[in-house]
């Protein structure tokens, strides 16, 4: 069963990473004129972060290890027990306060740090799933 739920959140992550790369074009002139954009890409990021968060916790459990105090914890731990590569791991981490940027402080929200984060960032999102596949199995 929870293998089972594993590949769903899988599959639901690599989904959101296909529709914002499907969105990602003129991200900056867009984000600050056309509202509906902006809402679809705010909450398909959200989407994408929660959602690698809710992997680790998953794999957590599936793999009866420490259970995190703080969502990147959820990431590290992968790391230490070498689910994921230690050093990806780490600078994955910061999902977790992205995840917490846009959940919280949306009204703060910079549009350059959300457009560099989404070009840069998804790339970043494949190889946490592709790591976790290969880890396993």
């Amino acid at each position: 069963m929870i293998l089972e739920r594993i590949e769903q959140k899988k599959g639901r992550i690599l989904q959101y990473v296909r529709l914002l790369r499907d969105i990602q074009d003129d991200c900056l002139d867009r984000f600050d004129t056309d509202p509906l954009y902006r809402g679809a890409l705010l909450h398909y990021l959200y989407l994408m972060a929660d959602s690698c968060i809710a992997l680790a916790e998953l794999v957590i459990k599936h793999k009866s290890l420490r259970l995190p105090q703080t969502y990147s914890e959820a990431i590290d731990i992968l790391g230490d027990n070498h689910l994921l590569d230690p050093e990806f791991a780490c600078a994955f981490a910061r999902i977790a306060g992205f995840r917490n940027l846009l959940a919280h402080d949306y009204e703060m929200l910079d549009r350059r740090r959300i457009c560099t984060a989404l070009l840069q960032g998804l790339d970043e999102v494949e190889e946490y799933v592709s790591q976790l596949q290969k880890a396993l199995g």
